[in-house]
């Protein structure tokens, strides 16, 4: 028998939009974190996240797909079996060319280092970011994502649940990020100096784009057109919407007025929060996340003042803890009148699914804020971790890249008016 003939084409061409939808993520982060920083850090930021997207396809078609789905080792970690895509090509892998499952595969693996960036923006050496990058997606991305997503992995095989990457993505990412952040130190200046955004309307561009890739990002991973893909669609749109309502709501409570920060802070909230719960529960259950999430993640944000440390873009705030609570509320919500392949929560007596899903949060968080300590202190000691404080008030963009953001005369007019006094930076969503 043919062994491309089990392959469906209308799966195929969905998964290649999807596929396209999840690269979109990439420079839609891009945009959302680098309004968020000055001026003079805007190309360093936006470089976090586009190099990602060469380093870590190399590191995926080399090392890290094997490593992530090739046939497990103990249900840690997959072989060297589909090393430089051995043995992957245009077969069926489900009802969609093996190939194409591994791309699609990738863009997720590109986009989580790329979060971890809004922990340590504005102050981190590049090339130290560029080992970090490839360390960690080698080291931690790869097994966490084995671990819940490939055949035997040892959490997907006690029943934890992670539809899109709630566990694997945001939290692995987030997780990370509030090590990066304590190990890093805070910016020049931070707290007392407000780091204001330099564009708003940037950061509401990408925050845009990200919910626009989020479709292909959840209702890709039913890695089908069919009914489970259109309940990804909805409960993703849905749990978006009901977030930045929630954190705007909260804003205007507190401080008498929404801002536009905080909506596009709520509705990406709400969207890593739906994430591992996509194709699991009911519209109605999405919102309740989604509402859960955007007060949960505020007061994510507002914590960082409390405990002094600086999570610049709150990575943390946003997506270790939104992933962290999408995973437990997964444990609560899921139902298998939505999915039956999937099991019920807690609310409707499945408790073995909400401990599984627990067990998930912490064991993942812990290996991957562990293994980012390890790294990142090596790194210290062998190359350095942050530019001299020189570069860093010169700003990263012209020191690290010999490039500017904006070198017209207006431009340069503005921008010295805006960083008065120099150590000034990002503005927190909870500030605006």
């Amino acid at each position: 028998m043919d062994a491309t003939s089990s392959i469906d084409r209308a799966d195929t061409a969905w998964m290649l939009v999807s596929t396209a939808l999840v690269l979109l993520m990439t420079p839609a982060l891009a945009l959302f974190y680098g309004g968020l920083v000055r001026r003079k850090n805007v190309l360093s930021t936006f470089m976090h996240c586009f190099f990602a997207l060469g380093l870590v396809t190399v590191q995926w078609i080399v090392i890290g797909y094997s490593l992530a789905f090739g046939p497990t080792h103990g249900g840690v970690i997959g072989g060297l079996d589909f090393a430089f895509l051995n043995g992957v090509g245009l077969e069926a892998r489900g009802s969609i060319p093996h190939l194409l499952f591994c791309a699609y595969q990738l863009m997720f693996a590109i986009i989580t280092p790329a979060l971890i960036a809004g922990a340590f923006a504005e102050r981190v050496k590049f090339s130290t970011y560029v080992v970090f990058t490839l360390l960690w997606t080698t080291i931690v991305y790869d097994p966490i994502c084995h671990w819940v997503w490939a055949p035997g992995g040892w959490l997907g095989a006690r029943g934890a649940l992670d539809f899109a990457g709630g566990t694997v993505v945001h939290l692995s990412s987030g997780a990370s990020a509030l090590v990066f952040a304590i190990v890093l130190g805070k910016r020049r200046g931070y707290p007392k100096q407000k780091m204001l955004p330099h564009d708003l309307t940037m950061t509401l561009l990408g925050a845009g784009l990200l919910w626009f890739g989020w479709f292909g990002f959840n209702a890709g991973s039913a890695l089908a057109s069919n009914e489970l893909a259109v309940l990804a669609l909805v409960n993703t749109h849905v749990a978006a919407g009901t977030g930045g309502l929630v954190w705007a709501g909260i804003e205007w409570m507190r401080h008498g007025k929404p801002s536009a920060l905080g909506v596009a802070s709520g509705l990406v909230a709400g969207l890593v929060a739906i994430t591992p719960a996509a194709g699991f529960v009911g519209p109605v259950a999405a919102m309740g996340i989604g509402a859960i999430a955007g007060g949960v993640c505020f007061g994510g944000v507002m914590m960082k003042g409390r405990f002094g440390y600086d999570d610049a873009l709150d990575a943390f705030g946003v997506h270790g803890l939104g992933g962290a609570l999408g995973a437990v509320l997964t444990g609560v919500f899921a139902s298998t009148v939505w999915n039956p392949a999937g099991q019920n929560g807690a609310l409707y007596g499945g408790w073995s699914l909400f401990g599984e899903n627990v067990l998930g949060v912490l064991v993942s968080a812990a290996y991957a804020g562990l293994a980012s300590f390890v790294i990142l202190k090596v790194l210290e000691r062998v190359m350095g971790l942050r530019p001299d404080d020189d570069t860093e008030a010169e700003g990263l963009d012209v020191a690290l890249h010999g490039e500017e953001a904006y070198s017209n005369m207006e431009g340069s007019m503005m921008r010295e008016r805006v960083e008065v006094p120099e150590e000034e930076g990002t503005l927190v969503p909870s500030e605006v």
